[in-house]
């Protein structure tokens, strides 16, 4: 697979392929001229004798601070050295690489007045796997995620770390074992490569991604709970959805039943009196998940606006005016991140009070803790203390960190996005979640073992594919290794690709 970039067309599916390696990355040719052209814009106004922010100024508090030409070189080597202060764990691969990315995507517009030569240079170390090694910790989100993208930009000149075939070493190694040239920054362009949302917007596109596969997976579970419940799909009806048509609820809805055709359990007690109407976590499942989906295909959009867009400042625009702004600020992306938040820990509470419904035998009608030995055996009984800790960890994390602000730079940068430690947070809650959708299927693919008739046909299909990787619980065993194959099988698709072979299931 290749994916040409061209600072206009760049979607969610497509970083998510750079990020894995599962694509090589070229930049289209319009987008090269367009580079070329911004930085001739560029040369043309600064042999004006002009003073512009970040190419011949200081930054910051220091934007009243002229630079001899002499010394603008030093000041963008200088930028990036000392930015390069993010501390913590690192970056996963995938993040950086999909960083790396998005910021030769955002010189792709040709408003950050950078040399062809920069983004070219960080495609070929998308194409040949080498990644600088990025703290986690560290950016305020606004003036762009500069300490993070400073330690990619490290790795450019040939200084800093990096991974490059399994090894971890100096930036400089990296690229000589690549055959590739550290750069020797012109002006504006240590500025270009720290000024963006690229830490933000990349966690955001990748665990999107995610957690719309976890929204399928949990689509998944709800049918195979419910019957496991021996729950009813009469609130699945298409004309409930049509009398408030929500986009998300239709769709789930109409997965929902697709799921359940051609339940022998659900005909086995169709004629059986029934309580008036199930559980808010069966009946409402439409609802509830819509909802989320919605949520989710709504910060979708906003993340590939701002993949798409110039973030830098000043911008070069095509007449040669220079312009300084904000498009570096965080704030668009950080709500967004915040809505998948919120919306991702609502799959997981969901789904851990279905988990919950499953082990209590009196809600369940189901042996206790889905054990024929109880007391000798606990059964399912701990798994569900596992996702209750998971959901009460995400829980404390749904609270926005774009609704505080600390001041940066003597309080020049007075108000800022705090977006990467949104992302930093849901990336935690998506993990958490995918791990709490495994613990249901865990739990529903055992309750089914005690029914007497076949599910219906997506929900056999999801219960063949899931007892091949796990088997049933006969005699309690250790289950941290079988939830963490079943989180996998979420987070790869393997579940709802069993499920798509058999019924019409549509994929978030």
């Amino acid at each position: 697979m290749r994916v040409e970039i061209d600072g206009q067309e760049l979607r969610v599916e497509e970083v998510v392929a750079v990020a894995m390696g599962a694509a090589e990355v070229a930049m289209s040719p319009v987008a090269e001229q367009r580079i070329v052209g911004g930085r001739q814009a560029l040369e043309a106004v600064m042999q004006r004798g002009k003073t512009y922010y970040g190419v011949n100024t200081g930054v910051g508090e220091f934007r009243t601070t002229f630079i001899p030409q002499d010394k603008v070189l030093e000041l963008q080597r200088n930028l990036i050295r000392s930015s390069a202060c993010a501390v913590g764990e690192p970056l996963p691969e995938e993040v950086v690489r999909a960083m790396m990315l998005l910021r030769a995507n955002a010189f792709a517009t040709g408003r950050s007045g950078v040399r062809l030569e920069l983004a070219e240079l960080l495609l070929r170390m998308l194409n040949c796997r080498l990644h600088p090694l990025v703290p986690r910790q560290g950016s305020v989100g606004s003036s762009g995620d500069l300490a993070p993208l400073a330690h990619i930009g490290l790795v450019l000149m040939g200084e800093g770390e990096a991974w490059f075939q399994g090894r971890k070493v100096s930036g400089a190694e990296a690229l000589q074992a690549a055959d590739l040239k550290p750069i020797v920054l012109q002006a504006k362009e240590g500025l270009a490569i720290i000024n963006g949302t690229q830490m933000m917007t990349a966690i955001g596109a990748l665990y999107l991604y995610r957690a719309m596969r976890a929204l399928d997976a949990a689509e998944v579970a709800v049918t195979m709970s419910l019957e496991a419940l021996k729950g009813t799909a009469r609130s699945f009806d298409p004309r409930i959805f049509q009398a408030r048509p929500h986009f998300g609820a239709v769709t789930v809805a109409a997965n929902l039943r697709a799921l359940l055709e051609g339940s022998e359990i659900l005909k086995s007690h169709a004629n059986v009196p029934h309580e008036v109407q199930d559980a808010y976590t069966l009946r409402c499942a439409p609802q509830v998940l819509g909802a989320s989906l919605d949520a989710f295909l709504q910060a979708k959009q906003v993340l590939e606006v701002e993949m798409n867009s110039s973030v830098d400042n000043p911008l070069v625009f095509e007449d040669g005016d220079v312009v300084s702004g904000g498009n570096f600020h965080g704030m668009p992306v950080a709500m967004a991140l915040e809505q998948i938040t919120l919306a991702t820990h609502v799959i997981g509470s969901f789904s851990e009070r279905r988990i919950a419904r499953l082990v209590d035998g009196r809600l369940s009608h189901l042996p206790h803790f889905l054990t024929s030995s109880k007391g000798l055996e606990s059964g399912m009984m701990i798994p569900q203390y596992t996702a209750a800790s998971l959901v009460s960890e995400s829980k404390a994390k749904c609270f926005p960190a774009c609704a505080d602000s600390i001041p940066t730079s003597a309080n020049q940068e007075d108000f800022n996005s705090m977006g990467s430690v949104s992302a930093l947070k849901l990336m935690d809650v998506v993990e958490n979640t995918e791990r709490v959708v495994a613990i249901e299927l865990l739990c529903a693919c055992q309750g089914l073992e005690f029914a007497k008739f076949l599910p219906g046909k997506g929900v056999q299909a999801a219960r063949e594919v899931v007892r091949a990787q796990v088997p049933a619980l006969d005699d309690d065993r250790p289950m941290s290794k079988d939830i963490e194959s079943l989180r996998q099988m979420v987070r790869d698709a393997s579940v709802v690709m069993a499920v798509e072979k058999v019924c019409r299931f549509k994929r978030c």
